[in-house]
């Protein structure tokens, strides 16, 4: 497996991008202070975004094929989980009080992910009648736009907007009690 990321330009770049997010989880469990933890939730959530839209736009249209629709569609709905997770967190200043098990949770999320990325589809993905070194420079020059430009919305972030009430998460918002109607209406 180790040739299969050293060797392949396109895979190597998503490898790079894996490691680099799990140093930032694992770092915010070893963090103390408030300010530190927010500080590599926002770095963690800037790196994810851009992995995903590299991979949503350019590796797996590339691999889809090859890989098989079973491996790529749980790819697609993780990628939608971990975005709602996202945009959720990108919504919180950090003082909420699902902030960290909310983080927590993404990580864990993410890392399932990952793992099935470099055990199941990286290795099926080099079947793929693909020129990964031309498609490892389109992945670079998307990334530098995303970098310069910033990652445009997603449809997750437009779903977290309009289903955001007041408190901390939906979770919380589930649990609130609804209002009480005036006798005789119903809602």
């Amino acid at each position: 497996m180790f040739n299969l990321f050293s060797t392949n330009p396109a895979v190597a770049l998503l490898k790079e991008d894996h490691d680099r997010v799990k140093d930032l989880f694992d770092r915010f469990e070893k963090a103390k202070g408030r300010a530190a933890k927010v500080r590599l939730v926002r770095g963690a959530l800037a790196e994810l975004k851009i992995h995903a839209a590299l991979e949503e736009e350019l590796f797996y249209p590339a691999v889809r094929k090859v890989v098989g629709k079973e491996v790529m569609n749980e790819a697609d709905e993780e990628h939608h989980v971990a975005k709602l997770l996202i945009a959720e967190l990108d919504r919180m200043d950090g003082s909420e009080s699902h902030f960290d098990a909310k983080f927590l949770v993404l990580a864990e999320n993410v890392r399932h992910h990952i793992r099935e990325e470099e055990n199941e589809m990286l290795p099926k993905a080099k079947g793929a009648k693909v020129d990964f070194d031309a498609l490892a420079g389109k992945m670079r020059r998307r990334k530098e736009r995303l970098l310069a430009d910033g990652v445009p919305a997603v449809g997750e972030e437009t779903m977290v907007r309009a289903a955001r009430g007041r408190g901390d998460s939906p979770a919380s918002a589930a649990r609130r009690k609804p209002p009480k109607l005036p006798k005789g209406k119903s809602k």
